[in-house]
């Protein structure tokens, strides 16, 4: 089964709880606004260790580096094949810095053309609630498992 691991990364604002989100990157997501972003993750390489995979995808995706401690929230199947293993950090730095790694694709469909693509084309704090209306819906059970865990205090 594959795996992909990444950390959802939050602060408090104004007495609201926010996480950070990015939106996927290329022509297919482009008009897409709901259902598109997503917290910064991706697949844990043979022989990686998952947390490893988590902070390198976190780096990758957004160039933000996070240095405050980083503790497990869940792992969820997210596909036939398919487990996210998820991490959580309070993050309050600058998103400013925002740069995504690329991927290359034919583009226009049979042009024989490849095209350089942000794999995350935006990066945007959202509340809660609206997190889970703009995340990709495979992955809005981290969005409420890390709400339980404010909302109990176990944070």
């Amino acid at each position: 089964m594959k795996r992909s691991a990444g950390i959802l990364l939050y602060k408090k604002e104004n007495n609201k709880y926010l996480v950070l989100l990015t939106h996927f990157g290329g022509p297919y997501w482009k008009i897409k606004d709901k259902g598109a972003w997503s917290v910064q993750k991706g697949i844990v390489k043979k022989d990686e260790e998952v947390f490893k995979a988590a902070k390198r995808e976190v780096e990758e995706e957004t160039n933000l580096k996070v240095t405050n401690e980083i503790y497990f929230l869940a792992s969820k199947k997210v596909a036939k094949n398919k487990l996210a293993i998820m991490f959580y950090s309070y993050y309050d730095g600058e998103i400013c810095s925002f740069k995504s790694n690329t991927f290359k694709l034919e583009w226009p469909k049979k042009s024989k053309t490849l095209v350089e693509f942000p794999e995350m084309d935006k990066i945007e704090w959202f509340t809660l609630e609206r997190a889970k209306e703009y995340i990709h819906p495979t992955q809005r059970f981290f969005i409420t498992k890390l709400e339980e865990k404010l909302t109990r205090g176990e944070i």
